[in-house]
């Protein structure tokens, strides 16, 4: 069984999140601490748990979601694991960093690309299924997991709301396929886990979402 717990960091209002099971392993998906009462809290959960990090996930790159990414690496020597279509979006981040008030913000290079052909990505005994769904940025990524019925889907689907598409790389009529043709493909009862705000669900949205109802 899976463990999801999550932590809300920052002005944005990110939520980062640690997936572990019964083996103590985890993953780290979209790092977004900064301040270091944000990272001694992810920090603390993992030592009072006792759980190994297996791996560092990007849903995607723009920066709140990769703020974390070079001290949770430091801390932990975990792989770090990014879409391969979001490798100009994390190099960008630097550049434009210190303008949203992050000038400590420390690069961190990837250790692995997640190719679009590639379909799941596991961590200790759990397996999730990699989800391609375009949009909100060139690359993006959401995991999936078949058998609890759960889906970590970053910036695609928000509860009655949908990702900004007005970013460099942002395509709304890619993200609306995306949504239609991928998450809306999941269970109605499947939770939908939100890179920002509360967790929903595919079939609330579906009926509820003022942006991409189905009817």
């Amino acid at each position: 069984m899976v463990t999801i717990k999550f932590f809300t960091n920052g002005g944005f209002g990110e939520n980062t999140y640690i997936l572990s099971d019964e083996s103590k392993s985890c993953i780290i998906i979209d790092p977004g601490c900064y301040q270091k009462v944000e990272e001694e809290e992810i920090k603390n959960y993992i030592s009072e748990n006792n759980l190994k990090v297996e791996k560092i996930v990007n849903t995607h790159c723009h920066i709140d979601h990769v703020l974390g990414n070079y001290t949770m690496k430091k801390a932990y020597n975990a792989p770090i694991y990014i879409p391969e279509n979001e490798v100009e979006v994390l190099k960008a981040v630097p550049l434009f960093a210190p303008m949203w008030g992050f000038p400590a913000y420390q690069e961190q290079e990837p250790d692995f690309l997640i190719k679009r052909e590639q379909k799941t990505i596991e961590f200790g005994n759990t397996t999730l299924e990699i989800l391609y769904v375009p949009g909100h940025s060139p690359g993006h990524l959401a995991y999936y997991h078949k058998e609890e019925k759960f889906c970590i889907n970053g910036d695609v689907l928000f509860r009655m709301s949908v990702g900004r598409t007005d970013l460099p790389g942002g395509n709304h009529s890619q993200l609306m396929d995306s949504i239609r043709n991928v998450m809306y493909q999941l269970p109605d009862d499947v939770t939908v886990y939100c890179g920002h705000g509360d967790e929903t669900t595919i079939g609330f949205e579906k009926k509820h979402n003022p942006f991409c109802r189905v009817n």
